[in-house]
């Protein structure tokens, strides 16, 4: 049986599906973790209404002492946000994770974590949506979640891919420039009809199982490398370079007119990657 705490909380999470199924599963997981940790630490019967400062200050502290990197911290204090907003609470966390003394995260680490699919290991996953999927993952740059609810004969729009229903609730045209990239996509709205690359006798959520036992007959790693191996394609395109990541200068090197393209380009990636902020689409390039 769920705690008290834990009940408002499903009940927020009930009527708020805002975000993706992964967004909305790790509230979840969270939520649960705060739960359980606050039990440890001797707070029980809690009620969502009742919770304050003194359990999150706990709890942050715990966290930090077992070492957690900024970003783990950092996810858990939006998680935290959200709940607080729904709830009426808006003012229960500081907007400025400095104030909690979380360092700033680390986005950059200039190593090359970019992945290509191996045509004849993909052969090797017998649904042909998943084919699709991973091939729109590495021509498009789509997240996971996208390349399987993505609905081709809506998102085509000739010259770019529209896609809308993304991470954090940002449109975006992601240009159709090659050969390649037209015939899957004509190949993706055959298969799809007026639906999504999920097949119709499955949820989203069968469909994902099987997209991680693809991944691991490919050898893949939740295939994210495929974004990064489109980011860098697109840089090298974008620029006539390759990028820190893969060898090119890094920033602190390149001349001022270098500099300005490197700039240009980062802008154009992360409208096309789905990112708010260019530091984050470092990442995939390097810095």
């Amino acid at each position: 049986m769920a705690s008290n705490f834990m009940h408002g909380c499903n009940l927020v999470l009930k009527h708020n599906r805002d975000g993706s199924f992964a967004t909305q599963t790790d509230r979840r997981r969270t939520f649960a973790l705060i739960d359980r940790q606050l039990q440890e630490l001797g707070v029980y019967k809690l009620k969502l209404k009742n919770l304050g400062g003194r359990h999150l200050n706990a709890l942050l502290s715990r966290w930090q002492q077992e070492g957690l990197n900024a970003g783990t911290i950092k996810n858990r204090m939006a998680h935290i946000r959200w709940l607080a907003e729904k709830t009426g609470k808006s003012g229960l966390l500081s907007n400025n994770n400095d104030d909690y003394g979380v360092d700033r995260r680390q986005y950059v680490s200039n190593r090359d974590l970019s992945a290509q699919l191996d045509l004849e290991r993909l052969k090797l996953v017998c649904d042909e949506h998943l084919q699709v999927s991973f091939q729109l993952q590495q021509l498009f740059g789509l997240r996971r979640e996208e390349s399987m609810k993505l609905q081709p004969q809506l998102a085509d729009r000739g010259d770019v891919l529209h896609l809308d229903k993304t991470k954090g609730n940002r449109p975006r045209d992601i240009p159709i420039r090659t050969p390649e990239q037209r015939a899957l996509l004509d190949q993706a709205k055959v298969l799809a009809g007026a639906g999504s690359l999920i097949p119709p006798n499955l949820k989203y959520v069968e469909q994902l199982n099987r997209y991680k036992t693809a991944c691991i007959q490919m050898g893949l790693n939740k295939a994210h490398g495929l974004r990064h191996g489109y980011a860098q394609q697109r840089y090298l395109e974008l620029t006539g370079r390759k990028c820190p990541a893969c060898g090119g200068l890094s920033r602190r090197d390149m001349p001022p007119e270098v500099r300005q393209a490197d700039r240009e380009a980062r802008q154009l990636i992360t409208e096309e990657l789905g990112h708010g902020r260019d530091e984050v689409t470092s990442v995939y390039l390097g810095s």
